[in-house]
């Protein structure tokens, strides 16, 4: 196979600003490049290269190529539009796509990296054409492209552009900027070996083997376990996924909830995004969703896992659909597997699984099902050794009155580790509650908190398996007046937050995964799901208050509701039903409504129905744009009517322009605002008003005076001071309760330490990443040096960026010469330092994971070799660097990039070098 050909997409997440970008490339693949209004060709591509297509806007802005035009190419540095792109690219015949792999990349006029107003996003397609090049040999290219990309993602990322993509095409930011990870331990499957690896070998069987258990026809064979529902059958399915996603045999490995009721699209949506972990986009019909799909699975080796399918056999539309669910994969390679889990053997067949591929799952033995019970009741237990065998011998008696159920040796073991004494022990021994899992799980669920049993049953107003997020569920809980605490001094989402906790290690909630989150940054979220057996409990102890519509829901529900999620849309409905719900405190609206359907004007007057919901407290609803750009959206006054609203989602698309209205400020039990994705966002009343706002969630940034007003606020997306009222260094005085991370621009209008200081930021301490921004200004040296001393944060923080800083020094409290300043700093970069010389002494920072120089004018850097915690140092286009200290022995990544070429020799070939014994 021979590397023929690269394109290029420029995908702008927000209007950019006059500087001019050129795409910076690895060496290999282009010798330099030079700055074109907005985009810029590549030039000295290498021999392998078909050609460089960079489009902006959709627009191609010019092709450089070095081949034939016989291979397919258009002639030689010609520009073409992206439709004749398109058609270059078809022309040339038995092209693979191989990409995307995506980064991002700034510069100004001159080719330095540097800020944008924006952000762009560069996606690069790798196109195939049979010929010379070796399989070994595209395998080492491939590879050192993608090293290279990596590498500038990894920089890129500093430069605080939102959206930045990895080398796999998926957007990131560091795991810091999303809500902290859930640490649970490691998940251990015991008693299940045997099936685990009698599945893992079939998953492997070579295409002889299992030909005669494959159905006829397809390229896949169907592997089924089934079992009663609390048996282990998702646990033991998913050890399986866990282990093929560590191996190399199968091209796509997929895991899809499939649950009692489904919709295809719903379904087609998660593979989608599952075989190329991106977004899908939105498709106008099911077909052409399912066409698109197919085009990312041809040709590929997939393990998909099926997970809780459920099958009616008198139900002939029940067969039909289940069918409809794996059609995609027949475009598949030959070797792909489906896992399935189900209740009933009758579903597997369904689905294509021979007699001898449907294994039952096996009913564990008392002795494994006790080792089970006593994992999860013992677990890191802290008691004499007198107790630990009274402990054994009555988890012995309480073992046996559990059935053997996994699910029920999980939830009561995991509630008697709570209360590890012999006392509390004997009387759970004695009950005959324990005697059905039901049962097991119902005194469970009476040992809980009350407040916590509250927010358990509010889980009940979702969608089975409905993948709940922690953050959002906690600001839910909060929002409907669920938390207490009688310590002022505690935050309700901190007391939120650890209800959420009790009832994961209690087994109420279950670890599902992860998945991409798009709010305001991308990246991965931990989301969480609810075993069907305990969705029955939460629905059995919700009673009436908590009601549900699905698609093809016919059921009537409670006047007195006062929860409600709409999981389907129908406007009739919506009128009908919403209206006369008096009581209502909660509001999902879970589908989107489209703005260029004839529902989006029933859509408008649902504002008008919610003015005589009086109790409402969250309200929670959005729309897509369809085909409309620059959708102008002006929420209706009569928001301001709902005086007890606390949480207000308007999800939108990226095309939608809000207003919000002056009433709307008059909402002063306001905590969470989230207007999504929106291009722009306009106040028309004093936001400031809204004393106990704590979260403003939106991509656009928001530009109201007065900030510091708002002293309970956690959450702002960036602060720029101005010389105009409401926008000065004091108005982050008291805005202590600040979190994560916290971009200040426009430092160049701070003229000294003691308008620094107003800042406050040492007392910021839920702070972890800090980013100090000077743009244009004629503040000198000594201007910059005393306001950075000023802007001391505070001793937790964990990351540090500062740019174009012009000082001639460190601080005293990055020296490490008083008492204040971060002790701990994990990552520090510095971007557009300007002043000459030798690079400042970093000694005081003994536990500097990584450190990142871009575009600093320093011409050599002082010995690090005391940095021993020291693993990542990259170094970006600092042109008059010469040469480097000692590095410290503890390096795992060293990368210098687009500086002097010697300079650049010298490095590699020192990296290779102390390598070799790695």
């Amino acid at each position: 196979m021979r590397l023929t050909a690269f394109v290029f997409t420029l995908d702008c997440g927000a209007p950019l600003g006059p500087a001019a970008f050129v795409f910076i490339l690895p060496p290999f693949l282009a010798a330099g490049g030079a700055a074109a209004g907005g985009a810029a060709a590549a030039a000295g591509a290498s021999k392998n290269c078909f050609g460089i297509l960079f489009l902006f806007d959709g627009m191609v802005a010019e092709i450089m190529t070095d081949t034939s035009p016989a291979f397919g190419g258009p002639p030689t540095g010609t520009s073409t539009t992206a439709a004749e792109g398109a058609a270059y690219s078809a022309a040339a015949g038995g092209d693979t796509l191989v990409g995307p792999t995506a980064f991002h990349a700034a510069t100004d006029t001159n080719g330095a990296l540097a800020a944008a107003e924006g952000s762009a996003q560069l996606t690069c397609y790798l196109f195939l054409q049979e010929s010379g090049m070796s399989k070994s040999q595209l395998g080492k290219s491939l590879n050192k492209i993608e090293s290279a990309v990596s590498d500038a993602c990894k920089i890129l990322e500093q430069l605080n552009l939102p959206g930045v993509s990895n080398d796999k095409g998926r957007r990131v930011v560091s795991t810091s900027s999303c809500s902290a990870a859930i640490t649970v331990g490691p998940l251990r499957v015991i008693g299940r070996d045997q099936d685990r690896d009698k599945i893992i070998a079939m998953l492997h069987e070579n295409e002889h083997q299992c030909q005669v258990n494959t159905v006829s026809g397809t390229c896949y064979s169907v592997i089924g376990i089934h079992g009663i529902a609390g048996s282990g059958k998702s646990t033991l399915a998913r050890c399986v996924y866990d282990h093929e996603n560590m191996e190399d045999h199968f091209d796509i490995v997929m895991w899809i909830h499939v649950s009692q009721k489904f919709y295809l699209d719903s379904i087609f949506r998660e593979m989608f995004e599952g075989a190329t972990g991106e977004e899908c986009p939105k498709f106008s019909s099911l077909n052409i969703l399912k066409e698109s799909l197919e085009k990312k699975l041809r040709g590929k080796r997939i393990f998909l896992v099926l997970d809780d399918v459920w099958y009616n056999n008198r139900n002939s539309e029940d067969r039909e659909e289940l069918q409809k669910l794996i059609c995609p994969l027949h475009v598949g390679k030959a070797g792909s597997r489906i896992l399935v889990t189900s209740r009933t053997e009758a579903a597997l067949v369904t689905l294509g699984a021979v007699k001898e591929r449907c294994i039952p799952i096996s009913d564990l033995d008392d002795e494994v099902f006790l080792e089970m019970f006593m994992h999860y009741a013992l677990q890191g237990a802290r008691v004499s050794d007198n107790d630990r065998r009274i402990l054994e011998m009555i988890g012995e008696d309480i073992a046996k009155k559990l059935k053997r159920s996994p699910l029920a040796a999980r939830t009561v073991g995991s509630r008697l580790r709570e209360t590890q004494t012999v006392e509390f022990w004997r009387s759970v021994k004695d009950r005959d509650l324990l005697n059905d899992t039901m049962g097991a799980l119902w005194w469970s669920y009476q040992y809980l908190d009350e407040q916590v049993r509250r927010c358990f049953s509010y889980c009940s107003i979702f969608p089975r398996r409905h993948r709940l997020k922690r953050d959002e569920l906690v600001k839910l809980w909060v929002a409907e007046g669920f938390i207490k605490t009688s310590m002022p001094e505690e935050e309700m989402e901190d007391v939120a937050k650890d209800y959420f906790y009790e009832l994961l290690l209690a087994s109420f909630l279950q670890l599902g995964g992860k998945e991409k989150s798009y709010k305001i940054i991308s990246c991965d979220v931990d989301y969480f799901t609810i075993h069907d057996l305990m969705c029955d409990l939460a629905e059995e102890v919700a009673i009436r208050d908590y009601f549900r519509i699905e698609e093809g829901s016919t059921e009537e529900g409670p006047q007195d509701v006062r929860y409600l999620f709409v999981g389907a849309y129908y406007s009739e409905m919506l009128i009908e039903k919403i209206s006369g719900l008096k009581n209502l405190r909660t509001l999902i609206i879970y589908t989107r409504i489209s703005v260029n359907s004839t529902k989006w004007k029933v859509f408008e007057s649902l504002f008008n129905i919610l003015r005589g919901l009086r109790k409402l407290r969250v309200l929670k609803l959005g729309f897509i744009g369809g085909d409309l750009i620059g959708l102008l959206i002006s929420i209706p006054d009569s928001i301001g009517q709902l005086k007890h609203l606390r949480y207000f989602a308007f999800d939108t698309t990226i095309f939608s322009k809000i207003t919000v209205p002056g009433t709307f400020t008059k909402l002063y039990h306001m905590q969470v605002v989230d207007f999504g994705s929106c291009a722009s966002l306009a106040f028309s009343g004093d936001m400031t008003n809204l004393v106990n706002l704590c979260r403003v969630i939106s991509s656009s940034a928001l530009d109201f005076p007065g900030v510091g007003r708002l002293t309970w606020l956690q959450m702002l997306a960036q602060f720029t001071i101005r010389k105009e009222q409401g926008y000065e260094p004091h108005q982050l005085k008291h805005l202590n309760k600040l979190q994560d991370r916290l971009p200040i621009r426009g430092l160049e209008n701070v003229q000294s330490k003691e308008e620094a200081l107003e800042v406050n930021l040492a007392c910021k301490e839920k702070l972890t990443e800090v980013v100090l921004e000077w743009n244009s200004g004629n503040c000198g040296p000594e201007v910059h040096a005393d306001v950075l001393e000023g802007l001391c944060p505070s001793k937790y923080l964990e990351r540090l960026t500062t740019w174009n800083y012009h000082g001639m020094t460190l601080p005293n409290w990055m020296m490490g010469e008083h008492n204040g300043g971060p002790k701990n700093l994990q990552e520090l970069t510095f971007i557009g330092w300007s002043q000459q010389g030798l690079a400042p002494d970093l000694g005081p920072f003994i536990h500097l994971h990584s450190l990142y120089i871009i575009r600093c004018s320093w011409d050599a850097l002082p010995g690090m070799e005391h940095l021993k915690s020291l693993k990542i140092l990259s170094i970006w286009a600092c042109e008059h660097m010469q040469s480097l200290g000692t590095l410290p022995k503890s390096l795992e990544k060293f990368t210098v990039l687009y500086c002097n070429s010697e300079l650049e020799r010298l490095c590699n070939d020192y990296w290779a070098e102390s390598r070799k014994d790695c």
